[in-house]
């Protein structure tokens, strides 16, 4: 039967190795998160940029029109614009409406259009459902 002294040296004998094995895993996992972090942020400040680019370029050419010259498609092109959109500051700070919450919103009167924004950054009117009768008609607005 082995001695407590030699179950002890067995059982680091085996264990060395694998020791080895999981911190070098866990380092590198350590090195290549810290790696893909950079690169994320990298690629956040390219797809800002040329956000930004699109956005200054509208007057002179359209979405479509750089898409066929670029070979990049429209949906990457408009998301990049309309990402650039969203990271605008803040709106102010919101106004009490008589007797109402801060930032409350009346419901619409019946009968009455509700528009629908679709956030389809193509600059194409909103749709909306207009309720006549039993039937329901969904017309572009411009």
């Amino acid at each position: 039967m082995a001695t407590p002294e030699e179950i002890q040296r067995r059982v680091e004998n085996t264990d060395t190795p694998r020791s080895a094995r999981r911190a070098a895993a866990a380092q590198q996992v350590g090195d290549l998160a810290a790696r893909r972090t950079v690169i994320v942020e990298q690629l956040r400040d390219v797809e800002r940029e040329l956000g930004d680019v699109l956005a200054e370029a509208q007057d002179v050419i359209g979405v479509e029109e750089l898409a066929e010259f670029t070979d990049l498609n429209v949906e990457d092109l408009t998301g990049w614009l309309a990402a650039r959109k969203s990271v605008r500051g803040k709106r102010g700070k919101a106004t009490r409406a008589s007797g109402g919450r801060v930032g409350a919103r009346r419901p619409a009167e019946p009968g009455t259009p509700a528009a629908e924004n679709t956030g389809d950054p193509s600059g194409q009117a909103p749709v909306t459902a207009v309720q006549e009768g039993p039937e329901r008609f969904v017309a572009r607005v411009s």
